[in-house]
């Protein structure tokens, strides 16, 4: 994030989309947004890497189908490098092909191009934040789509567990489950990694795509 004197820190994003009038609109939408400032952009996944790191930005808009290099195989790639940077999908699509690799990739987030200007907003703001963000049909998809067998008691969640699953779903940071519960947030990262354990997942929002298709979250 960029510090202003006197002001709350802008967040800083880069775009990747192939469709320039794409990028020319996101690039007005959060110009003329306060709190946002756009650092650079890149028309396919493997220019988007160079942008990324060069520029360091807090969130990552980035389309997934792409000629030159696709969305998925670039969050892979910003993931395996350690990136600081938060990925947030938009695109058009929402089918079972799209949707599952790139959450299983590393994105934070997954919206459609239809969503509305403040939910895109706010989903930036809550990506930078670490918080997973899901459009109500990609979350649906997805519970339809990660079909896995009961757990075995051996690993079902414990009370404690499930607690934190309920507030990550609830879009709640570390620090305020830390709050919430009364523990650390050392302790709170030890319950996340439990939980991905046992659910057979690697972040946050593919936990509360089996959290809800296994029944845990309602």
């Amino acid at each position: 994030m960029i510090e202003n004197p006197g002001s709350v820190p802008a967040i800083t994003l880069v775009l990747v989309d192939d469709h320039p009038v794409v990028r020319d609109g996101l690039r007005g939408m959060f110009t003329a947004e306060p709190g946002f400032e756009v650092l650079g952009e890149a028309a396919n996944g493997v220019d988007a890497l160079d942008v990324v790191g060069r520029h360091d930005p807090d969130v990552v808009l980035m389309d997934l189908r792409m000629p030159g290099g696709g969305g998925v195989a670039a969050i892979a790639e910003l993931t395996r490098r350690g990136a600081r940077a938060k990925v947030l999908v938009l695109t058009t699509y929402d089918t079972d092909s799209d949707t599952l690799p790139a959450i299983e990739a590393g994105a934070t987030g997954y919206l459609l191009k239809d969503a509305p200007r403040e939910e895109l907003f706010a989903a930036v703001r809550a990506a930078a934040d670490g918080r997973s963000v899901l459009s109500p049909a990609v979350a649906s998809r997805l519970m339809t789509r990660v079909r896995t067998p009961a757990a075995p008691a051996d690993t079902a969640l414990s009370a404690r567990e499930r607690e934190v699953l309920v507030l990550v779903a609830r879009g709640t940071t570390n620090r305020e489950i830390a709050a919430e519960l009364f523990i650390s947030e050392a302790t709170v990262k030890t319950h996340l990694t439990h939980i991905f354990a046992k659910l057979g997942t690697k972040d946050r929002a593919a936990a509360v795509a089996v959290g809800y298709d296994r029944g845990i979250l309602g």
